[in-house]
């Protein structure tokens, strides 16, 4: 409210009377004035712009083509070394269709992607794929589509599981071949491309970057046999159709081979997975020059569940390498005195991540092969050296051992394809099992019996149908029970690398 009113009831002015005052008001009143003036006269023209269209420029739109074509912008450049990439090479880039008969007699398909390589072990073409997308199918009956339209079927394949990594000697020799590239060099953030056939969607190209390198432990079936998991992820779109297609760096050389999606829908969601090149190669070369793939073994139980907590208890300074259980008599390990509580930090050099990634360091060293294994033991670094052995001497031998053998031992069980022996507490920690473990261990898998290729070798069966069975009677019941089921679920222990791990399998009748 204003003051104090004047003798006359007049309220006295806002701004005191002076001259000061009265030149500030005209200065205000002026400059408020000007800009009007000049925001009415520019609202004048656009309003009277807005009234008629402009006319067409022609030779300014012509000017602006021009611009366009000759401009060499860094989006441009991008865009132009992309497509440079694609041109050399997807004519490398294969489909592939399988057919096989399952146990059942019912035909399937599979279809999937490949790479044409060379290698300095053979001579010739080969076509890099997934093993998932050719095993246990006839030559015949595996189509490779090459980019010209023709259709060949391969001479001769190789596999390994714990890679999913297959190869096929291929009779043509006017074939282009792409060139591997350094999966070790690659970061995260990398651009690269994938290529294959989505969905049977042949000589397709997608875009992204490396998301991350190391990706171990995947719960994937394509991966359920896999020893060497060192996956790139990347956010590439990868689809059904895309296993054992390329992935490509701007380089133009194939890094990886991309192998599985991480995915609730079956589709694409940005996280994808390829096996690095370095990996492949050396799968390859063993491949085509033993026919087999050789790996060497500490002999040690690893803790696949340490943590920081416990890390702390054994006063590391923070979660880090791979915790011992214990060493295997006669093995590398216990040769070298490892112990439990023994934590490996380094090995060969390269700091220990985790146990599976350790597992994965030692599967790919050359057997034989001496190296330095630094380990953190009751508060102190020790320097050990280990002679590593050969995986394969040590599962047979383990087998020998271990594993029954007297042939009168197991009941056969028609109709799951398998010989089962009920375990019992002398024979469970012969076979790594603790004495307390119930179940039926499998001695035999009937080869293209129902069970083949979902069950191993000396797996322990624990439930069926989650209903617990320890004998051959309490299998039939649970099965009889489950009797309107196209699909039975089995829950099976499966001892692998020093570990025992639960598993579900699918029995489908």
């Amino acid at each position: 409210m204003p003051g104090a009113r004047n003798d006359d009831g007049s309220y006295p002015p806002l701004w005191k009377d002076s001259s000061m005052s009265r030149l500030t008001t005209c200065a205000l009143c002026a400059l408020a004035l000007a800009v009007g003036v000049m925001l009415g006269s520019h609202g004048d023209v656009r309003f009277g712009k807005q009234l008629q269209a402009d006319p067409v420029d022609g030779s300014a739109t012509d000017r602006g083509y021009r611009e366009l074509q000759a401009g060499h912008t860094a989006l441009v450049d991008s865009s132009e070394l992309l497509a440079k990439i694609s041109r050399l090479t997807t004519n490398s880039v294969v489909h592939i269709q399988s057919e096989r008969k399952t146990a059942r007699g019912r035909m399937v398909e599979e279809t999937g992607s490949g790479v044409i390589m060379e290698s300095t072990k053979q001579r010739g073409f080969f076509v890099v794929s997934n093993r998932h997308v050719v095993d246990d199918t006839p030559l015949e009956h595996i189509s490779i589509h090459l980019h010209d339209g023709r259709v060949i079927h391969p001479a001769r394949i190789w596999t390994d599981k714990a890679t999913d990594v297959a190869i096929m000697k291929v009779a043509p020799t006017n074939l282009q071949a792409s060139r591997w590239g350094d999966s070790d060099k690659v970061e995260i953030g990398n651009i690269v491309l994938a290529m294959g056939s989505p969905f049977g969607l042949s000589q397709s190209v997608t875009l992204g970057i490396i998301s991350a390198k190391g990706r171990r432990s995947l719960k994937m079936p394509e991966s359920s046999e896999m020893i060497n998991q060192d996956f790139l992820q990347t956010d590439a779109a990868i689809n059904p159709g895309n296993s054992g297609g390329p992935l490509i760096d701007m380089q133009g050389q194939v890094i990886g081979i991309n192998t599985a999606i991480a995915s609730q829908s079956g589709g694409n969601e940005g996280i994808g997975f390829s096996i690095p090149s370095n990996l492949v190669r050396r799968v390859i070369d063993q491949l085509l020059e033993h026919g087999k793939v050789t790996r060497a073994y500490l002999g040690v139980s690893l803790d696949d569940d340490f943590t920081a907590d416990e890390a702390a208890n054994l006063k590391l300074d923070r979660l880090r390498g791979a915790r011992v259980v214990g060493a295997h008599p006669d093995s590398p390990a216990a040769r070298a005195e490892l112990k439990k509580d023994d934590v490996i930090l380094t090995f060969d050099g390269i700091e220990v991540l985790d146990e599976n990634h350790l597992i994965n360091l030692v599967s790919l060293t050359a057997v034989g092969k001496k190296v330095k294994v630094v380990v953190f033991r009751q508060g102190k670094h020790v320097t050990i050296e280990v002679t590593v052995g050969d995986r394969q001497d040590f599962d047979i031998n383990r087998q020998r051992s271990e594993a029954p053998t007297r042939p009168d031992m197991g009941t056969h069980f028609q109709s799951l394809g398998l010989t089962l022996h009920q375990l019992d507490p002398e024979l469970a920690p012969q076979l790594g099992f603790d004495k307390s473990a119930r179940g039926l261990l499998v001695l035999k898998v009937d080869r293209s019996g129902p069970m083949d290729g979902e069950v191993q070798l000396y797996d322990l069966i624990e439930e069926v149908a989650r209903t617990p069975v320890s004998s051959i009677e309490e299998l039939q019941s649970a099965l009889d029970a489950a009797t309107d089921a196209d699909t039975v679920l089995l829950t099976i222990k499966r001892r692998a690398n020093g570990q025992v791990q639960s598993q579900v399998v699918a029995y489908r009748r």
